[in-house]
């Protein structure tokens, strides 16, 4: 399922919706502990899991190069908000009859030739956390899906950018 794009006054917000067959409890460790987290994002790592605490972006390009970003919102098995270039990503976690609900909202200030990419790379991601949640580890990043869906997101953040 695509994530929604909506125009704000200052920024658009991108909003993708997981149901999940999982306790609110497995989801967060996969979002919190680094030995799962780098199982579906291998770029991030938690230093300081806290408000005002630290995430370590590392560009995995065999250089050790890497960037700290910082946590900008935390309650725990709730909200992970955190800074994401001039972007905000925040995961938001609530237990349904079923499991759970996982909400990724990423709020950017600007649509740029970059945007669908990072959006399909979410998305893939995203469904890179629930085959793990699921049992399935992915050794690589599935790239041929990625491209599908960059097709996708690109033709969405064009739709939107004509409204």
């Amino acid at each position: 399922m695509l994530a929604t794009i909506q125009k704000q006054q200052n920024n658009y917000v991108v909003k993708f919706n997981r149901p999940l067959s999982h306790s609110v409890e497995a989801v967060w460790a996969v979002l919190t502990e680094n030995e799962k987290l780098q199982k579906w994002m291998n770029n991030l790592e938690i230093i300081d899991l806290r408000k005002n605490g630290k995430i370590r972006f590392n560009m995995n390009d065999g250089t050790d190069a890497s960037m700290e970003i910082t946590i900008t919102d935390y309650v725990e098995s709730e909200v992970l908000e955190f800074d994401w270039g001039k972007d905000t990503v925040r995961f938001e976690l609530s237990p349904t009859s079923s499991g759970s609900i996982l909400v990724l909202v990423e709020s950017i200030r600007e649509l740029t030739e970059h945007t669908p990419k990072d959006l399909a790379g979410w998305h893939v991601c995203l469904n890179l956390l629930s085959d793990l949640l699921n049992g399935t580890v992915h050794e690589a990043f599935p790239m041929e899906e990625w491209q599908k869906w960059f097709a996708e997101y690109k033709q969405l953040v064009d739709d939107v950018e004509k409204i």
